[in-house]
């Protein structure tokens, strides 16, 4: 099985490209759902533990927790210890089900691939990529956007050029769905017959990860 990580900056085209890959058969982890499940579920403990305060009715106050985290990056070093490993464990979940399966991919989407030295868990990345103006666009559309809100986010990811140079792929969105969709169908194309290495050596059973 060759595992596939998908990553790109915020507003780039990451669920666009996602739903791509779904409609060619492969099965996609959503690593931001996944957050969002743990903070309604295991994790919301351990976040009140560690940030009294920011869940309500045993789940994550997600604007609660954020005034706490964002500018202070020992508050965020101390939620991220709590939550990439709750993450790590679903993903590892969701390969072996894959694998189990006999499926020829599967996809890791994770918003902070290179950021968190993800990409050793995969064995190729695919990043999605549009102009810093279109970018902006899609980003402050979103409801709560704000500018501010906007800087804190991108002062977090590697930039752009950063991804596209290390990306064994690159998908420009900046086009029309039907672009970025063939390029996504020429990927998978691109890649029948390769074989996976990255399974058995960051994820099979008894294997664990090296991702922090």
């Amino acid at each position: 099985m060759l595992i596939i990580g998908l990553t790109g900056s915020i507003g780039m085209g990451k669920s666009t490209a996602a739903e791509r890959f779904r409609a060619n058969g492969v099965a996609v982890f959503d690593a931001d759902a996944a957050v969002h499940e743990l903070y309604a579920g295991p994790a919301a403990p351990l976040v009140e533990a560690a940030f009294p305060g920011t869940t309500r009715d045993g789940v994550v106050n997600r604007a609660a927790l954020s005034r706490v985290v964002t500018g202070d990056p020992a508050a965020l070093a101390r939620l991220e210890a709590i939550v990439h490993p709750l993450v790590r464990a679903a993903e590892r979940d969701f390969l072996a089900e894959q694998k189990a399966r006999g499926a020829r991919f599967a996809v890791l989407e994770i918003p902070l691939l290179y950021e968190t030295g993800a990409e050793a868990l995969v064995d190729v990345v695919v990043v999605v990529s549009a102009s810093g103006a279109t970018q902006r666009r899609r980003v402050i559309e979103r409801p709560g956007m704000t500018e501010e809100k906007l800087a804190s986010l991108l002062a977090r990811q590697t930039s752009d050029a950063e991804k596209r140079r290390r990306a064994d792929f690159v998908v420009d969105t900046e086009g029309p769905r039907e672009q970025s969709a063939a390029a996504i169908d020429a990927i998978l194309a691109a890649l029948v017959g390769r074989c996976g290495q990255a399974y058995h050596r960051m994820w099979a059973p008894g294997l664990q990860s090296s991702r922090s």
